[in-house]
């Protein structure tokens, strides 16, 4: 949520901010419902303090003066009544409109349509060239009997699929790995709650607008989240925390359910888009400070670097542009695995800066100790790292000739120090 002070002092700011995004919000409509909201509340105002001198006089009064003055007291208390409908029709409209304007972005996120204008900033690791026909994840997993699509499709429906034995394990022994990477790096571990109330959703600003992505439990009200980021950064939500309490770390491991409405048709082969994932995610509360978010930006996202260069596996960081940004974030850096059935680097982790944004929206703020006044946290949040969507470039980039795969160093003391996983022998 912008604070609507600095709307009104720019309003072309966050019309260009929208534009950039390519989200469709009134910026106009919001600034009349606000000024009906401000000259309501004044004429309200200004009612009530006539209203608390007219009363103050009417014991001092008798006879027809005293039944003329409560005359006039009783219009002036109609003419408030009036305000506050008036207030009350507004402020809901104000909510919805205000809710939907769009963060805008720093200077150097470059402008684009969609996440080909995004900008690539740095590769890291060689792309392997086979010397054979190298296999997909989708046929490497059913050779070497560790992925089952088709019965997860047939029991639960598209983009759902079973992992079994060492792929079972591949997939826990690198969330154990990063979770593991994350506390040795200060981080607080949680596990956390995946079903949110509406607060929470809204508050980190996934409602409105990604409604249609979430699956909703309406017998109860809650939602299942699409990533341990709105626990986690909701996790003090409407209190003021001690300066000293800053910077919150957290790193948590969570099951994510996401609908991919709308992506009918795309990336729908293999483990790429998928309804149910694991996730470890990182999200840090610091203070209200542009240098200080700006630090811990590039510190969440030299975690996750540090993970992939773990693994071994070549990727790139890209600079995301304004059209695939999501209306809180000011930037965002994505980290592109290369997988070699796609011919192409393919996002893996989102690294993103919100500054107040969210804070604002749950309330979460801190004493600074300075000024003496309550001011808005920053927030920022990144993947630590995905399953099963890292065992694509796994699999694929580890994968050997005889078809075995062999398994990151990194991994080997969570499968019991197995170097390879193997073909079944039938």
């Amino acid at each position: 949520m912008i604070d609507i002070k600095q709307i009104r002092e720019n309003p072309e700011k966050f019309k260009k901010a929208a534009r950039d995004k390519r989200f469709d919000v009134d910026i106009d409509r919001l600034l009349t419902v606000d000024a009906g909201i401000q000259e309501n509340k004044k004429q309200l105002q200004d009612i009530t303090t006539e209203i608390n001198k007219v009363g103050k006089s009417v014991p001092k009064l008798a006879g027809d003066q005293k039944q003329k003055v409560l005359a006039e007291l009783s219009k002036l208390k109609q003419k408030a009544s009036a305000l506050d409908e008036k207030l009350k029709e507004l402020q809901p409209e104000f909510d919805l409109l205000s809710l939907q304007v769009p963060q805008p972005t720093d200077d150097d996120v470059p402008v684009g349509k969609d996440d080909s204008e995004s900008v690539e900033i740095r590769k890291d690791g060689k792309v392997r060239q086979f010397d054979f026909e190298p296999k997909d994840h989708v046929q490497l997993g059913a050779a070497l009997d560790i992925i089952d699509i088709e019965r997860g499709v047939r029991l639960a429906g598209t983009r759902n699929y079973f992992l079994k034995g060492d792929g079972a394990l591949l997939h826990w022994g690198v969330l154990r790995f990063a979770m593991d990477f994350m506390v040795g790096k200060g981080y607080v571990p949680m596990s956390v709650p995946v079903l949110m109330k509406d607060e929470a959703m809204t508050g980190t600003g996934f409602f409105p607008g990604s409604e249609d992505q979430t699956y909703r439990m309406e017998a109860d009200q809650l939602n299942l989240a699409g990533t341990a980021e709105v626990p986690l950064t909701a996790f003090r939500m409407g209190e003021i925390l001690k300066a000293d309490e800053l910077p919150l770390k957290f790193a948590a491991m969570s099951t994510c359910f996401r609908r991919e409405a709308g992506a009918a048709g795309k990336d729908t082969y293999g483990l790429y888009r998928i309804h149910q994932f694991d996730k470890i995610e990182q999200v840090v509360i610091c203070e209200n400070s542009v240098e200080v978010s700006n630090k811990f930006h590039e510190e969440i996202l030299a975690n996750s670097e540090a993970v992939m260069k773990a693994l071994e596996l070549p990727y790139r960081v890209v600079n995301v542009c304004t059209g695939d940004l999501g209306r809180g974030q000011v930037k965002k850096y994505d980290i592109e695995a290369w997988m070699p059935s796609r011919k192409n680097y393919c996002e893996t982790h989102s690294a993103s800066k919100f500054y107040e944004f969210q804070a604002r929206r749950m309330d979460l703020r801190y004493k600074d100790p300075a000024s003496k006044k309550n001011l808005f946290c920053h927030t920022l949040n990144n993947t630590v790292v995905a399953s099963p969507r890292i065992l694509i470039p796994i699999l694929e980039l580890y994968q050997n000739a005889d078809g075995s795969v062999t398994i990151p160093k990194v991994l080997r003391p969570y499968m019991g120090g197995k170097e390879k996983i193997t073909p079944r022998q039938d």
